[in-house]
């Protein structure tokens, strides 16, 4: 299962003040307008992040976490996948009674490439041109992020929690980009072995993998709810904001 309505993310490991933060929408390349949040911190960004929800789209888990990534230092837009299909969601977010199932299926790499490609260019716009963006994804979002290591958007970057292999596809062969992979290890919905195969396919084709398994860990065990999992919660925001500032423009 992934995360669920009343879902919220864990605190991030430092925190800072957050400048802005809010719902907005903006328009693919092609015309498509879908929702998005924003969040921003009150200092000079060194990277950004894309935000790329589980199968429910832009829902309040995300929200949430677009501002624990500013309060992180780093200008974050979560997207939503569906405003081809479902329009613009009401007043920006995806209710608890979203019906998600049909627009999953209706959903194109394209499109949602699209998509990430509109949002990486609305953090360049708000905090330089030159700024270097991480894809962080769960579920859906986890596997299509992964997808980005084979180079087609201008991403420094590729963060996925408790991806699908399938999903990812012939990218892996192309993969250069580096690469996190958080995986919960007692995912039923993906294999472990299948995860940490991809992760080798992906270092074979020539990008620096750091796959990380939690052991005994739930599908999206990313939850500040889930106490037990308090330490590997911990550890991911560890692993992820070792990326961010890995790539970060240096002034």
């Amino acid at each position: 299962m992934c995360h669920d309505h009343d879902s919220r993310p864990p605190a991030p490991p430092r925190s800072g003040d957050v400048a802005e933060r809010g719902v907005l929408t903006l328009a693919s390349a092609d015309g498509t307008a879908f929702s998005a949040a924003y969040a921003a911190p009150a200092q000079p960004a060194g990277a950004g992040v894309v935000l790329l929800p589980d199968v429910r789209g832009l829902h309040p888990f995300y929200v949430a976490l677009a501002d624990q990534f500013a309060q992180a230092g780093l200008p974050t837009v979560a997207i939503d996948y569906f405003g081809r299909t479902a329009g613009v969601a009401e007043r920006g977010v995806r209710d608890a009674d979203f019906a998600w199932q049909p627009h999953v299926q209706a959903a194109t790499a394209e499109g949602i490439d699209a998509d990430l490609a509109a949002a990486i260019a609305y953090l360049r716009e708000r905090a330089g041109a030159d700024l270097p963006v991480v894809a962080v994804g769960f579920c859906l979002g986890g596997s299509i992020s992964w997808r980005q290591a084979g180079g087609e958007l201008d991403l420094a970057g590729c963060v996925g929690f408790y991806g699908k292999p399938s999903v990812v596809g012939d990218a892996a062969g192309r993969a250069h980009l580096p690469t996190v992979m958080l995986i919960a290890g007692a995912d039923a919905a993906t294999p472990v072995a299948d995860q940490l195969a991809l992760a080798d396919t992906m270092r074979a084709a020539g990008a620096e993998v750091d796959a990380v398994v939690y052991d005994g860990a739930p599908h999206s065990f990313f939850d500040r709810a889930f106490g037990e999992w308090e330490d590997a919660c911990r550890d991911a925001w560890e692993h992820v904001l070792a990326l961010t500032d890995r790539v970060a423009r240096r002034s």
